[in-house]
């Protein structure tokens, strides 16, 4: 099971590459605000991710982007992948738990 932050980041990248703003763009957006992921908990959060072996760094560039050398960017590997899957699958579960117990109308 992954953490919040970890499911977050991995969701940010299971539609491609990105780097650590652009995650932490698609959290607060993806949640109105409600998750923000600082970027001390951001790159703990990809670190760990990296060294489990569910993210890594690539060389990439955002054409949209302004050049910063010091940009890092990431994507899922496949077993980064599995673990998205398999944790999307449980909130699924749950939330069909809450649906069922009266909590989600």
């Amino acid at each position: 099971m992954l953490t919040a932050a970890g499911f977050h980041v991995l969701l940010a990248l299971a539609g491609g590459h990105g780097h650590g703003y652009a995650i932490m763009r698609f959290v607060d957006e993806i949640s109105d605000g409600a998750v923000r992921l600082g970027p001390g908990t951001l790159y703990r959060t990809i670190s760990r991710l990296v060294a489990d072996g569910l993210v890594e760094e690539i060389e990439g560039e955002d054409p949209a982007a302004p050049h910063d050398a010091r940009r890092r960017y990431y994507r899922l590997t496949p077993q980064g992948v599995d673990a998205a899957r398999a944790e999307s699958a449980l909130m699924a579960r749950m939330v069909e738990a809450a649906r069922e117990a009266g909590l989600i109308t």
